[in-house]
């Protein structure tokens, strides 16, 4: 029998908030462990929350981004369940009055477009984080476990899809624009390395034709895009193991083991009648009102379906223009193209040698040490015949390891082109002088031969010598 993959999405998006959801402990990243806490996010008897107003309205710009439903009403909730991270032992989370329900997102995974409906967006706090010593780094062999709080109490969204995703790399691709979205609003740096995004997926298989979903198992711990499609694949294949030999799927989580390659059991799946939710008696209700809609709304700047159409109408290709929207380079794309730089130009720098440098090094873009001027300028030297295209590529280098400006990068390492029409006449003599064979070829009808000419006059000014002024002078000089 074939099957038919069901897959649905929960994001954990950690907001870029200065101090945490329902206290004023600072949220920086990499503090030294116990430090940014207080009796609320510790969970201190007396201790009382107070919501994060910017948590609320990064949501709700998420919520009509996604083009979801804005609850003109909304609670908090009490999800009651032991956790050794979580001090409180209850979660401040939303159940059945989230902030944002029923949107969309469309995503093209490689076979089409397919529109991803939007359960819910809604606001909790995040837990702290244990690290577990000895074995695998898992609890079940673990020696020891040591548990750190800074985390606990950050604010933390949750969005949950329709399980309308079918495949590994539609979930992947679903992930990439969510991330590109929420970069595009400015509310998290979703660094999947650091757990600022993180994702949870729940996969089920049915015979293909079938309406009637499956049993399906939460798969954890997928801490990057890759890490997703991969674990995905994985527990499709797994899933159909299991029915082709007779078995039936039980329902329960498993986590995703990078370097195994494979999910692991971990836990019975509870259902949400296991959570004993209850309304946070601390805590008033949420009332949007139209006045606030209004000027969230009008702060949602360009996103990245709107973005991509528009590099495509200033010429460039579908592929460009997705790599500089996921990439998160569009700020600098469309910096240097208002200074002065062709948009094909900047796509090309952009999403082949500064995308390499992002993958080979794994910083980010808002990390680089190039900004719109300099590449246009880099652009402007290519153009110009300032620096050769091969030579260009030292410039970058260079203004990627922090050496400077282009030019000063090309006048530091010596690598401005040489285009005086006296110092390349005496170069191209020189290697006429040197080859008189192949000049004597060339004058017999052998036009082939210039082009070693050139890479001999290109050698040996060392590259910097213009190639386009070498090759008319050979042919002057030869009658090629």
């Amino acid at each position: 029998m074939n099957y038919e993959a069901v897959i649905g999405i929960e994001t954990h998006v950690e907001l870029l908030t200065h101090s945490k959801m329902f206290c004023g402990c600072p949220t920086d990243f990499g503090a030294d462990p116990n430090t940014n806490v207080c009796p609320v996010c510790l969970g201190l008897p007396g201790a009382l929350p107070v919501p994060n107003e910017q948590a609320i309205h990064w949501t709700i710009a998420l919520g009509m981004a996604l083009e979801c439903s804005i609850a003109p009403h909304s609670v908090f909730h009490r999800k009651n369940y032991f956790y050794a991270d979580l001090p409180k032992n209850y979660q401040i989370s939303q159940f059945d009055l989230p902030l944002c329900v029923g949107g969309h997102l469309d995503v093209d995974g490689g076979t089409g477009e397919r529109r991803v409906g939007i359960t819910r967006v809604h606001l909790e706090e995040d837990t702290g984080k244990s690290t577990h010593l000895g074995g695998s780094g898992r609890i079940h062999d673990a020696s020891g476990a040591l548990i750190d709080f800074n985390r606990s109490g950050i604010p933390l969204m949750e969005v949950v899809t329709e399980p309308d995703i079918r495949t590994p790399e539609e979930a992947r691709a679903y992930a990439q624009e969510l991330r590109a979205i929420v970069l595009a609003l400015g509310i998290s740096d979703a660094r999947l390395e650091e757990g600022s995004l993180r994702f949870d997926a729940n996969v089920s298989l049915r015979p293909e034709g079938s309406t009637t979903l499956g049993t399906k198992v939460e798969v954890k711990n997928m801490n990057s895009l890759r890490s997703l499609q991969r674990a995905l694949a994985f527990e499709i294949d797994r899933q159909n193991g299991v029915l082709a030999a007779g078995g039936t799927i039980a329902q329960e989580t498993r986590h995703w083991d990078e370097a195994a390659g494979r999910t692991e059991s971990g836990r019975g799946k509870e259902e949400s009648s296991d959570y004993r939710y209850f309304p946070e008696p601390d805590l008033v209700p949420l009332e949007v009102g139209p006045e606030l809609l209004a000027r969230l709304r009008a702060g949602i700047p360009e996103l990245p379906a709107v973005r991509r159409e528009r590099y495509m109408a200033a010429g460039l290709d579908a592929t460009a223009a997705r790599t500089l929207v996921a990439g998160d380079l569009s700020g600098l794309f469309d910096d240097a193209v208002a200074a002065g730089a062709a948009p094909r130009a900047v796509a090309n720098w952009l999403s082949g040698e500064v995308t390499a440098h992002l993958n080979r090094t794994g910083t980010d873009a808002a990390d680089l040490t190039l900004d719109g001027a300099g590449l246009a300028e880099l652009v402007e030297m290519v153009d110009s015949g300032e620096v050769s295209a091969t030579a260009a590529k030292d410039v970058l280098a260079g203004v990627l390891a922090g050496e400077g400006t282009p030019r000063k990068v090309a006048e530091r390492r010596d690598l401005l082109q040489i285009s005086d029409v006296g110092a390349l006449v005496v170069a191209v003599d020189e290697a006429l002088a040197a080859h008189q064979d192949e000049v004597a070829r060339i004058r017999g009808g052998d036009a082939r031969l210039v082009g070693f000419l050139v890479g001999q006059v290109m050698k040996a000014t060392g590259g910097r010598a213009d190639p386009q002024a070498v090759d008319r002078l050979i042919r002057e000089r030869t009658g090629a």
